[in-house]
């Protein structure tokens, strides 16, 4: 299979969870592990994605002062590389592989129904079982 040829809307996971800015780590801890998830993105106060909060976030201040209460835009990760549905998985890899990050959001195309917003996410790891099936 040519990772050229295999478009990300066909392997996204669609469905993100998305979590309020100003949520607490505690709230997402107990969400991320209801859902069985790694992370979700954080939404901002005008409903545009303002980073993603991962469970090694969660890990970076589990155990100290009052960590059940830090709220979330306080450690999540700020920088989104957003990518469009129609993208490859070539152009993907490629972008994970330059910027050493191991997920991509991918975002509605401009003027395709709730425009830039996140419809799905793309993992290494999907890209890798993709490579795999074939």
């Amino acid at each position: 299979m040519k990772l050229e040829n295999k478009l990300l809307r066909d392997v996204m996971t669609r469905g993100v969870v998305t979590v309020p800015i100003g949520s607490t780590v505690k709230q997402i801890a107990i969400l991320l592990s209801k859902h069985s998830l790694s992370e979700a993105v954080v939404i901002g106060h005008d409903g545009s994605a303002a980073g993603v909060i991962s469970n090694m976030d969660i890990l970076k201040v589990i155990g100290k002062d009052n960590w059940e209460n830090v709220p979330i835009e306080s450690i999540m990760t700020p920088y989104i590389e957003t990518v469009k549905p129609t993208s490859t998985l070539a152009e993907a890899a490629r972008i994970m592989g330059d910027k050493h990050i191991h997920r991509l959001l991918i975002f509605s195309e401009q003027g395709v129904g709730a425009s830039n917003r996140p419809i799905g996410i793309v993992s290494a790891s999907d890209i890798v079982r993709e490579v795999a099936r074939k």
